[in-house]
């Protein structure tokens, strides 16, 4: 059988981040599994391919204002 080219997604809740700091914010979600954790500033231009095992997390002075999979 072919190796699953997406990782699984854990069973977490993107909103659960939202208020923390960000490097906290980031060291939290690769302890629960996400492989991936991407952290932008407000209004970025990024591409709206969905990568699963991603969370994106939007930063504004410091802490997490803003989270999404993908």
């Amino acid at each position: 059988m072919a190796p699953n080219p997406r990782p699984e997604e854990p069973q977490d809740t993107p909103d659960t981040y939202v208020g923390l700091e960000a490097a906290g914010a980031e060291r939290l979600a690769r302890e629960r599994g996400w492989s991936a954790v991407r952290s932008l500033p407000p209004g970025a231009i990024i591409t709206m391919e969905y990568r699963s095992g991603r969370l994106n997390f939007e930063v504004t002075g410091g802490r997490v204002t803003r989270c999404w999979k993908g």
